[in-house]
């Protein structure tokens, strides 16, 4: 029994229904080691736990990546930490992990994570940067070249997840989109200062949107208070279209605004260009992708360095993920697997 002098313990907020529906309130997934028994049946009905992220083609990417204990190697996204963890099993004893990621929010989060489950600073390092910026990072450590090299292009679960963070169109909230929200223009700011003709060009190439004329000229230079208010005037641009295929086309034009305002192709063409020059002779470089304007980067630059002799060995064809992970983990079903090996 507690004595008046002692604070009694916050109790955990009710909830009409069986369930809290807001993000913010669901206390099971954001602590999914206390509830692993409900997070297990989340996974278990095909969906992925909110707040979470289950990495994707866990296998293909490490049988791509050759790894052997005591090797040095970088995994240029690291999210959630889910490829990492694996990767470090894999180089264990001797190995050693760099682990890059922008957001400010989430990357603490796993660093906070991944130590608590024993990796320790001489096995594993979060580093805050881009992928763009792996020669910068490598070189402040005096290291000229890595083993191997992994990235998983695109959003993580727990950042579309999250109504703050803007990225979903199902979920209300500030019309942000920012990896990094500390930096650049948000979502919002960005289409209130865009020309129709920028817009129209960013959905065509970011998204292969076929109506993106028509959806540039209705919303350009407008100002959007949040999300919700974006998804109603594009379902007023959009009105008499199949239901299906107009949430399809929303789904299109926020991953375009995402890629153009977090600067996506520029920060991949410059990762891209450097990956030769981070890699020792011989290292490998395994990368995932989830839509059409990334995979074609990929494919095109990995091609012309093979063309050229710095790539002695391509991926014979793009990686999928199998139908039973597929049928597990929807979010699975757009990934490519693409990888390669520096000449010696």
């Amino acid at each position: 029994m507690l004595s008046e002098s002692e604070p009694r313990p916050k109790r955990r907020k009710r909830y009409s229904g069986k369930n809290p529906r807001r993000f913010e309130d669901k206390y099971k997934e954001h602590d999914p080691l206390r509830y692993q028994e409900t997070v297990a049946k989340v996974l278990a009905s095909g969906k992925t736990p909110a707040g979470s992220h289950v990495p994707i083609m866990v296998a293909e990417c490490l049988e791509a990546l050759r790894l052997q204990p005591g090797m040095i190697g970088m995994d240029a996204t690291l999210g959630n930490g889910g490829h990492a963890r694996e990767i470090l099993q894999k180089i264990a004893p001797g190995g050693m992990l760099l682990g890059l990621d922008v957001d400010p929010i989430e990357q603490p989060k796993t660093e906070s994570r991944m130590r608590d489950e024993g990796f320790t600073a001489e096995v594993f390092e979060a580093v805050r940067s881009n992928y763009a910026g792996i020669g910068k990072v490598l070189g402040a450590r005096q290291i000229s070249g890595v083993d191997f090299i992994f990235a998983d292009l695109g959003c993580s679960s727990m950042q579309y997840d999250d109504p703050s963070r803007g990225f979903s169109f199902k979920l209300p909230g500030p019309l942000d989109m920012r990896m990094n929200p500390g930096r650049g223009l948000s979502a919002g700011e960005w289409l209130q200062r865009v020309s129709a003709e920028k817009l129209a060009t960013a959905l065509a190439e970011n998204s292969d949107e076929p109506r993106a004329d028509l959806i540039a000229q209705n919303l350009a230079g407008i100002h959007f208070a949040d999300s919700p208010a974006l998804v109603a005037k594009l379902r007023e641009i959009l009105a008499g279209l199949d239901e299906e295929l107009v949430d399809l086309t929303i789904r299109r034009v926020f991953q375009a605004i995402r890629i153009e305002v977090n600067d996506e192709f520029a920060a991949l063409d410059r990762f891209l260009q450097l990956l030769p020059s981070c890699l020792k002779p011989g290292g490998r470089v395994a990368i995932l992708t989830f839509h059409s304007g990334e995979d074609r980067r990929v494919k095109k630059a990995f091609q012309a360095l093979f063309r050229a002799g710095v790539f002695s060995e391509l991926s014979d064809q793009v990686g999928v993920a199998s139908a039973d992970e597929r049928r597990a983990n929807p979010r699975s079903k757009p990934a490519k697997l693409r990888w390669a090996v520096l000449a010696d």
